[in-house]
């Protein structure tokens, strides 16, 4: 089996990103042997790392780019805050949010 010219960019594209980070990942089980997640740094690293995705989130819903930019906001808030809502109707679970504000945004998006 061969591959033409257009796949083989493909392919080494992800030997390259396979071959960058999988060495980090195996790094980080071994080390997270001894890590306290109750210390104060990863306390610090959890703070950042939800602040960064709440400010894309937000950025996505106000000042959206490509595709997304041509759906009304009032939309995209709604679908938002319907996320929200199933976040904590469903017991915090993180997928039940994400699942239904954006089902519910690409629903309305086929819709209108």
């Amino acid at each position: 089996m061969t591959l033409d010219a257009g796949l083989w960019s493909y392919f080494l594209l992800f030997v390259a990103g396979f071959a960058v980070s999988e060495p980090w990942r195996f790094a980080g089980v071994l080390l997270s042997k001894n890590v306290n997640v109750d210390s104060e740094f990863l306390k610090w690293v959890r703070a950042v790392s939800t602040a960064l995705i709440a400010g894309l989130v937000t950025r996505l819903v106000i000042f959206p780019i490509g595709a997304l930019a041509d759906s009304p906001f009032w939309l995209r808030l709604f679908c938002f805050l319907l996320g929200i809502a199933a976040y904590f109707v469903f017991w915090k679970k993180m997928y039940a949010g994400v699942l239904t504000g954006a089902g519910a945004l690409v629903v309305a998006l086929y819709l209108i």
